[in-house]
């Protein structure tokens, strides 16, 4: 699978349990972290939790496993690295904290509308 199927992957995943305001940035040309980030905020501790677990679940059958998970026990905030996609799973406030969107403002927007339910 290609960095950006992964992402698109990843963005139908969480949107399968109502991740919400859910953003996918190409950030490949500004570092080496990674070349997607997708972004997603959750309504409570619980949804944080099986936003994780389908995201992970979903892309470990699609033959991507998770490289690192990072933030299971915090509640707050879940980092799912699959190498060339970070997934950050928030909670409303640490996502308005760490405002992601804001700090790589220079990345690209991805067009998520074939892959995301409308609300």
């Amino acid at each position: 699978m290609t960095s950006k199927e992964i992402a698109l992957l990843a963005a139908k995943a969480l949107d399968s349990k109502k991740g919400q305001n859910i953003k996918c940035l190409e950030t490949g040309h500004l570092t080496t972290l990674a070349d997607y980030f997708v972004l997603c905020t959750a309504t409570s501790t619980t949804q944080i939790k099986a936003l994780a677990d389908v995201c992970e679940k979903m892309l470990k059958d699609a033959g991507e496993p998770p490289h690192h998970v990072e933030g299971h026990r915090g509640g707050i905030w879940v980092l799912l690295d699959f190498s060339s996609v970070v997934v950050h799973i928030f909670n409303e406030e640490a996502r308005q904290f760490y405002d992601l969107e804001r700090l790589w403002s220079d990345a690209t927007p991805v067009d998520l509308s074939e892959v995301l339910t409308e609300n």
